[in-house]
């Protein structure tokens, strides 16, 4: 059994700043990608920013500069620090990580529960 759990989430003023974070627990053996995608009332969820275990980042052109992904890997965390944050970064908040369960396993996605973020004055 693999769980994500992404505390945090909340109401932020433009301009203001949140951090997300999310720790997968479980039956875990490795963790590949792990990343954060958003969806807002009518939109399609999209990707806003992922790491690779070497490190490697990329994010959504929207949230360039102002998103930075981050990843501790003996607590098998992910964060997100939104900084300059704006109207349109409102969203319903996921992670996912691609894990193996055990040696010989195929890696599989899993998907936090989700959290929301608001950007409001």
């Amino acid at each position: 059994q693999v769980q994500l759990v992404e505390p945090g989430g909340g109401l932020v003023q433009p301009g203001g700043s949140l951090r997300l974070s999310c720790a997968a627990s479980g039956s875990i053996f490795s963790i590949n990608r792990m990343g954060w995608y958003r969806q807002a009332p009518g939109k399609e969820r999209e990707l806003v920013a992922s790491i690779t275990t070497d490190g490697m980042t990329t994010y959504t052109n929207s949230v360039k500069g102002r998103f930075t992904i981050s990843r501790d890997y003996g607590r098998n965390t992910v964060y997100l620090q939104m900084n300059s944050l704006k109207l349109e970064d409102s969203a319903v908040y996921y992670c996912k990580a691609n894990i193996r369960r055990y040696l010989g396993d195929y890696n599989e996605d899993y998907w936090g529960q989700g959290t929301q973020v608001t950007v409001s004055s």
